[in-house]
């Protein structure tokens, strides 16, 4: 056979841009509100800081100090409770009604003097329940089956601190009682993006720092701390926000993961509450979880449900086990081959809300897998486990999460720009982990010839690779002050207008290098013993030499389907079917040439979600009856499985969609891919044909379409670059044979 002489492959550029509010440490800050931009001048305000993590770089210590009172005094009567809800309809309101049935299961929940709802509305461009304004801020008060108006307003963001302070405010003066509860209704984007995305002003949120000024503006009117705060929303309960709520509540309720679009079970929550008024944060907490798992199920979305219930008061105990762990973690990383060989450990922990190509990136990881990705290499991993665990009283989770511990943390698995970095610095819990981050981080720039301050750099020798290995060539003392400490960043401004506290960031600008990292599809870091080639039995493999092994994160291939014009090059997905042999550096192609497709033939472009030794999730870009979206698949012993379609990550807020929307007969399915251009290698889009459902429709695992294909494996390096091999092109015939060309 003719040999065919193909290009080097192309660059695939993997960004999901998530647009986040960032407040400056400068004397004028701004924050966006209903009205535009609003100015804040530290001059002419009350400057109150107030250090809550702090860490001398001499002896490693966590020290924590939270705002405390001399004691504790229930607000209201006792075996009373009052639970305000902030629930920003958003889109979950205006096209699904979601906010007006969890109002009608609050109704619907036993008669009690003692257990009553107040709840704050806004943030959608519809209600479907008609005593709700759009246009309004309205507060109701629901109770023994009614529903009460007790307040409105012209709309505000629900995304602004002081509209948040003023609800709380209100409320506890109001309707206080000796065990009060919060909850946040709506989207919710982790550490990053924070929660509640109100629908009418630009997507507005509610950052974790703005959730703590306005839990700080309202401290010394309190007596009491809130039993519980919770999250009803995606990807919320993470470390960074319990740290933000463990200086105001008890317990703390979230979710690891993407919640399912039904949410929690009001009626539940409130007929238990109902049977047991002197019930403790713990207890109603385990009620909100057990209950919202039996309604997943009722839904058929239990496989991805998690919810958790933290302990705040041990919270404490956990931050200073994990920074312990994080200093080790941070020092056995100033080895390259170590680190390599954590981060490929910890990109097989357990993650959330899909980070995958097609679907964006949330950098959520499991905190309990992060620790035991990286406990072979570090020391203090078995006591932070410990102490997780000790906070974590009790959690739900599905099939697909039965290892999540139930507390995520940040971790950049895709690395999106300083935005992102900037706002993590100022949410992060130990200096150590944030040095881990940013050492990473940073390689990136010099991995790629990029450094810090902007030039060029790296030669193209044989030991440019070996530039980590330099004494001293990371230097973490930006994270401390002159005495050498580091302090968590509250500082906070007191704004008269809206009498509330502002909490902004002392962030330094750290991570503005990070805008001169682009990936090259062709990393410096991974070098070859032998290049990637087929053998004599057929098989592509290569070898990677000692350097390339230490810097390498992952190995996979991408496979691309020939149109028929020859004109572009169809992306139909990622294959995980590679034999790996880390230890010696080999790897070997094991593609069988069979793939996904919809019960008319179409190959879908499939990208691997999750998987473990039961199952393979994927997850698939279509349009559903026009609109874009993915079908999530699931692989296991009983066959392939249509989950249903899921929006993922809104690229503009970082929302995360809790809808996975059930297929049903009629539904058109148009196929999506991502192409280029055969010659220029110009990136575009591809579509298939129209496909109806039908009852349920039958994913076929066979042998692909008849056509020429392109095979290149993608090995990722641990700076967030990655190779791409030089393709092998084979062709499928219409009796499923498959040839390789010379």
């Amino acid at each position: 056979m003719k040999r065919k002489n193909l290009r080097k492959a192309f660059c695939i550029l993997i960004s999901v841009l998530l647009i986040a509010t960032l407040f400056t440490g400068c004397t004028e800050w701004e924050e966006e509100g209903e009205g535009g931009e609003v100015e804040y001048d530290s001059e002419l305000l009350n400057l109150k800081s107030t250090s809550v993590l702090s860490v001398d770089k001499n002896t490693g210590e966590l020290t924590i100090n939270r705002p405390t009172r001399a004691s504790e005094t229930p607000m209201g009567e006792s075996g009373t409770w009052t639970v305000f809800v902030y629930i920003c309809g958003s889109d979950l309101e205006s096209e699904n009604g979601a906010g007006t049935s969890d109002l009608e299961e609050m109704l619907a929940a036993k008669g009690s003097d003692s257990v009553r709802f107040v709840v704050e509305t806004g943030g959608s461009s519809r209600w479907q329940m008609g005593d709700i304004d759009s246009s309004k801020l309205q507060r109701f008060v629901i109770q023994n089956g009614e529903m009460e108006q007790v307040y409105e307003e012209d709309v505000k963001s629900m995304g602004e601190t002081a509209v948040l302070t003023d609800f709380l405010r209100w409320g506890v003066k109001e309707y206080p009682a000796e065990h009060m509860g919060v909850v946040f209704w709506n989207h919710g984007s982790g550490s990053i993006n924070g929660v509640c995305f109100d629908e009418i002003n630009d997507n507005d949120s509610l950052s974790l720092l703005e959730i703590d000024g306005a839990l700080y503006s309202i401290y010394d009117e309190m007596t009491d701390r809130f039993e519980f705060i919770g999250y009803d929303a995606c990807l919320m309960g993470t470390v960074e926000s319990a740290n933000v709520l463990a200086s105001y509540a008890r317990y703390m309720v979230g979710s690891e993961e993407s919640e399912p679009g039904s949410g929690w079970d009001y009626t539940s929550i409130g007929n238990f509450l109902a049977d047991n008024p002197n019930a403790n944060g713990a207890e109603i907490g385990k009620v909100i979880c057990d209950s919202f798992l039996a309604a997943c199920k009722a839904e058929g979305d239990d496989e991805i449900t998690t919810l958790s219930v933290i302990d705040l008061n041990k919270l404490d105990d956990t931050l200073k086990a994990f920074n312990t762990f994080a200093k080790s973690m941070y020092e056995a990383g100033a080895d390259a081959g170590t680190l390599s060989d954590m981060v490929r450990e910890i990109e097989g922990a357990e993650n959330f809300g899909g980070n995958n190509k097609s679907e964006g990136y949330t950098n959520m990881v499991d905190l309990g897998g992060l620790i035991e990705a990286c406990s072979s290499y570090t020391s203090g991993a078995s006591e932070a486990l410990s102490a997780l665990q000790n906070a974590v009283v009790y959690k739900i989770s599905g099939s697909q999460h039965q290892a999540a511990s139930g507390l995520a943390v940040y971790y950049p698995l895709c690395l999106q720009g300083s935005a992102e970095l900037s706002i993590f610095e100022t949410v992060c819990v130990s200096p150590y982990y944030l040095s881990f981050i940013d050492r990473q981080d940073l390689g990136s720039a010099y991995a790629s010839g990029c450094y810090e301050d902007g030039s060029e750099g790296g030669s193209e020798g044989e030991d440019d690779g070996y530039w980590y290995d330099e004494e001293g060539w990371y230097d973490d003392s930006w994270v401390y002050d002159e005495e050498g400490c580091w302090e968590s960043y509250c500082e906070y401004d007191y704004d008269e207008g809206s009498d509330c506290y502002r909490r902004r960031s002392k962030s330094k600008d750290r991570w503005e290098y990070v805008e001169k990292v682009e990936p090259t599809g062709e990393s410096r870091m991974i070098t070859f013993k032998s290049m990637p080639e087929l053998n004599e039995e057929g098989i592509y493999a290569f070898a990677l030499d000692e350097r390339g092994v230490e810097n390498a994160a992952a190995v996979y291939a991408y496979i691309f389907q020939v149109s028929e014009d020859g004109k572009d090059l169809i992306e139909i997905g990622e294959s995980f079917d590679v034999e790996a042999d880390w230890e010696n550096g080999v790897f070997y192609d094991m593609f069988d040439g069979y793939w996904l497709s919809l019960p008319d033939g179409q190959n879908l472009a499939t990208y691997i979600v999750d998987y473990d030794e039961n199952s393979i999730i994927y997850t698939s870009p279509i349009l559903l009856n026009g609109r874009e979206t993915n079908l999530r698949l699931r692989q296991d012993d009983k066959g392939i499985t249509i989950e249903g379609a899921w929006d993922g990550i809104d690229e503009k807020t970082g929302a995360v969609s809790k809808n996975i929307v059930k297929l049903k007969d009629g539904d058109v399915i148009i196929p999506c891919y991502f192409s280029f251009d055969a010659e220029t290698y110009e990136e575009g889009e591809w579509q298939g044909v129209e496909y109806k459902v039908s009852g349920t429709p039958e994913i076929v695992y066979g042998l692909l379409d008849e056509a020429d294909y392109y095979y290149a494996f993608c090995i990722d390096d641990v700076y967030f670059d990655y190779y791409l091999t030089e393709f092998e092109c084979f062709h499928v015939d219409e009796n499923g044979e498959t040839s390789y060309y010379e």
